[in-house]
C-alpha cells in the first residue's frame, strides 16, 4: 500500500526536490508534511471505523467500505494510468522553499484522491480487525522512507544520484499504475477473503 500511496507526483516531486537548489531542507519538509498527513489520515479512519465496530455486521460493513475504497483507487488508478506529464506546478520545484515543500508534502499525501482511499483504507482495515492503532505506523514509516529514498540517495550518491534519478523519475511515471493495480488487488483479495470468511 505505501507503494501506492507514493507512485505518481509524490515520488516524482520527491525527486524533484532532492535535486533542487536547497535539497536538504526541502525534502526534509515535503517528508515532515507528509508523514503528518498520511498520520493524520489513517488516525480519522481508524477512529471513525473503530466507532462502527462492536458486532459482526458492523464489522462486515466496514469491510465493505474497505472494499469499496480499494476498488475506487484501483479504477482511478487506471483511469489516470495515461497521464504521463508532470503537473505545471512541479516547474516550481527547482527553486521551492521548505515552506512550500512542507505544503506540497501535506497536501499531496493527503488530500490526493489515490491517497485518501489507501490511508483510509489502511484505518479501516486497522479498526475493522480490531488491531491496535499503532499497527499503522509501519505503513506510514515505510511510506515516508520511500518518500526519502530520492534525497537519501543524493545524499549517499552525490552527483551520480542526481544525474541517475530523472531516468528513474521517467521509468516510475510511465509504469507505476501497473504496479499500483498489483498492490491494490492483492488488497482487493485480502479483504474479500475477510468479508466471505
Amino acid at each position: 500500500m505505501a507503494i501506492v500511496m507514493i507512485a505518481g507526483p509524490q515520488i516524482l516531486s520527491a525527486v524533484f526536490l532532492a535535486t533542487s537548489r536547497d535539497w536538504r531542507r526541502n525534502s526534509v519538509a515535503y517528508i515532515l508534511g507528509a508523514a503528518l498527513s498520511i498520520t493524520a489520515v489513517v488516525t480519522i479512519a481508524y477512529l471513525l471505523g473503530s466507532g462502527a465496530t462492536g458486532q459482526r455486521g458492523s464489522n462486515d460493513a466496514l469491510y465493505v467500505v474497505v472494499l469499496v475504497l480499494l476498488l475506487a483507487a484501483m479504477v482511478h488508478v487506471y483511469l489516470k494510468r495515461g497521464e504521463s506529464e508532470p503537473p505545471k506546478w512541479m516547474g516550481k520545484l527547482q527553486t521551492a522553499r521548505p515552506r512550500f515543500s512542507f505544503k506540497l508534502g501535506f497536501l499531496l499525501m493527503g488530500f490526493f484522491p489515490t491517497d485518501i482511499l489507501t490511508s483510509f483504507a489502511v484505518g479501516s482495515f486497522l479498526a475493522a480487525h480490531g488491531d491496535p492503532w499503532t499497527d499503522g505506523l509501519p505503513f506510514v514509516a515505510l511510506t515516508v522512507l520511500l518518500l526519502a529514498l530520492p534525497s537519501l540517495t543524493v545524499f549517499t550518491f552525490g552527483a551520480r544520484a542526481e544525474a541517475a534519478l530523472p531516468k528513474v523519475r521517467d521509468w516510475m511515471n510511465s509504469n507505476s499504475w501497473i504496479v499500483n493495480e498489483v498492490v491494490i488487488a492483492f488488497f482487493v483479495a485480502l479483504t474479500v477473503n475477510n468479508v466471505v470468511g
